[in-house]
C-alpha cells in the first residue's frame, strides 16, 4: 500500500518521535510498502527506501536550526506574507500553533503528491491538528500515533514552574481543544503501551476500542552488547532532554547528591542540546557540588550511543511520565540494568528485580538507594542485563511493531471500503 507519514518534526537527535519515524518507516518499506514522509524541521533521517518531502516552514525555531537557509536562501519579502509572518510569531508562543501550521502545510503537500498517485492511508505522528482532519475529509483513511497525551506534559510543567507569569506561559504553550477534537474524528489512534492507552482514553475522552496498542521497539542488531568496549565500574548513564520536566533530571541530581558521600560514581548525561545550553542540570551541578562527577555530552550518533551504553554499569530513567521509554529499551538491549520509576509505561518495560529496579516517581531518596544497590553489586548488574536483553528480543522489536501496525491499516481500510 502507499502510505503517507505526517511528521511536524522528526530528527532522531530531537527525541523519541524521530527514532519512531526512522525505524517505523524503514520497517514498513522493508515489508514492501511505498512510504512517503512529509515533514518539517528538524527533518527526519529516513532509510534510502523511504521517500521524504521536506516542508518549507517559517517557525521561529527553524531559524535557529538552519540559519543559512533563512538568511541567504529565502527571499526576504516571503517573511512578510501574512501566513508566514503569523507562523513566525505565533509558534514562538504556542505549540498548538506549531502543530496547526505544520498540518496545514502537510495537507497542501499531500494534495500535490496525490495528483501523481493517490495514497491508501495517512499515518499522522502526534500532530492531531486541523490539517489532519482535512485529510480525513478528503476521503483518506487516517490513523495517528500518540506517544502520550500532551495534557500530561502540561500538568507536569505546571507542577514544577513557579510564579503566575511562567504558569501563564505554560498554559498558552500547550494545545487545549484541537487534539482531542481531531482524535475523535479520525479512524484510529495508535499508542505504544497499555498505560499510554489508558491515559489517551482518559485525557482525550475516547472509547478504548478507538485506541490500539502497538508497542515500540529497538533494533537489536544495533543496540547490543559489544565485546570490544570496556565496562566502567561506577558509571551511570542518562539519555534524554534534561530541560523536559517529565524526564525527572531534577530528582536524579538530588539522588546523586545523596549518593555522593556513600560510594564513588560518575554519570554521563546525553542531551540533544549542547552542554552550555543546559540550564537545570548545570545549575544543580554547582548547587550540589558534583563538579568532578558529571560529564555532559550532546546527542551522539547511534554507533557512539551504543558504545556509551556499553561503557556504563547502570542506566537511569527517573521520568515523571513515559508513554513508552526508548532509553530503557535501548539500555536493556545492550545488556544493562535499568533504574527507573513506576511512572507511565516504564513498569511495562522494566521487570522489577529481574531486569532492573523500579522506584516511585519524584522520590530522590528511593532513586539514590536503588543506584547504590546496583553500583555495589556488579554481578547483580550482569544478571539483570542478560535478562533485560532477552526480554527485549522477545517483546520489543521494530519489526513486531510494523507488522502490528499493518494489521491496523488493513482493518481501517476494510472498514473504509465497507462504508463506501
Amino acid at each position: 500500500m502507499r502510505i503517507a507519514f505526517i511528521v511536524y518534526q522528526g530528527s532522531m537527535s530531537s527525541g523519541g518521535q524521530g527514532i519512531f519515524v526512522h525505524y517505523m518507516t524503514r520497517e514498513l518499506a522493508r515489508l514492501g510498502h511505498e512510504v512517503h514522509v512529509i515533514a518539517g524541521r528538524p527533518f527526519p533521517e529516513v532509510d534510502e527506501s523511504v521517500h521524504i518531502h521536506k516542508l518549507k516552514t517559517y517557525r521561529m525555531w527553524d531559524f535557529m536550526i538552519d540559519i543559512n537557509e533563512y538568511r541567504y536562501l529565502t527571499n526576504p519579502p516571503l517573511y512578510f506574507h501574512p501566513v508566514n509572518f503569523y507562523e513566525m510569531v505565533s509558534t514562538r508562543l504556542s505549540l498548538g500553533s506549531l502543530l496547526f501550521m505544520s498540518s496545514m502545510r502537510a495537507y497542501n503537500k499531500l494534495h500535490e503528491l496525490s495528483q501523481e498517485m493517490p495514497f491508501d492511508i495517512v499515518h499522522d505522528n502526534q500532530t492531531l491538528s486541523y490539517g489532519i482532519l482535512l485529510m480525513k475529509k478528503k476521503g483518506l483513511p487516517v490513523v495517528a500515533s500518540v506517544h502520550h497525551p500532551l495534557t500530561i506534559d502540561r500538568r507536569n510543567r505546571l507542577a514544577q514552574v513557579k510564579g503566575p507569569h511562567r504558569q501563564m506561559l505554560a498554559y498558552l504553550w500547550f494545545p487545549w481543544i484541537m487534539q482531542e477534537f481531531v482524535a475523535r474524528r479520525i479512524d484510529r489512534i495508535l499508542t505504544c503501551s497499555q498505560n499510554s492507552q489508558a491515559s489517551v482514553c482518559q485525557d482525550m475522552h475516547l472509547p478504548p476500542e478507538h485506541v490500539t496498542v502497538t508497542p515500540y521497539g529497538v533494533d537489536v542488531d544495533v543496540f547490543r552488547p559489544l565485546d570490544d568496549v570496556e565496562k566502567r565500574p561506577g558509571n551511570i548513564f542518562f539519555v534524554g532532554d534534561t530541560e523536559d520536566r517529565n524526564k525527572g533530571a531534577r530528582y536524579l541530581m538530588e539522588a546523586l547528591h545523596r549518593l555522593r558521600h556513600q560510594l564513588p560514581f560518575h554519570i554521563t548525561f546525553i542531551d540533544h542540546r549542547p552542554p552550555d545550553h543546559l540550564k537545570l542540570v548545570q545549575r544543580l551541578k554547582g548547587e550540589y557540588r558534583l563538579y568532578n562527577d558529571i560529564t555532559f555530552l550532546s546527542r551522539a550518533p547511534t554507533e557512539e550511543l551504543v558504545r556509551h551504553y556499553n561503557r556504563a554499569q547502570i542506566v537511569a530513567c527517573p521520568s515523571l511520565y513515559e508513554g513508552f521509554g526508548l532509553p530503557a529499551v535501548e539500555a536493556m538491549a545492550c545488556g544493562l540494568p535499568v533504574v527507573a520509576t513506576r511512572a507511565g509505561a516504564l513498569s511495562e518495560i522494566v521487570e522489577d528485580g529481574v531486569t532492573g529496579i523500579l522506584v516511585p516517581p519524584a522520590d530522590s531518596k528511593a532513586l539514590s538507594e536503588a543506584l547504590r544497590l546496583l553500583l555495589a553489586d556488579p554481578e547483580l548488574c550482569r544478571r539483570m542485563g542478560d535478562a533485560g536483553r532477552q526480554r527485549v528480543i522477545e517483546n520489543f522489536t521494530w519489526r513486531q511493531t510494523a507488522l502490528r501496525t499493518v494489521e491496523v491499516y488493513e482493518e481501517v481500510l476494510g472498514r473504509s471500503a465497507q462504508r463506501r
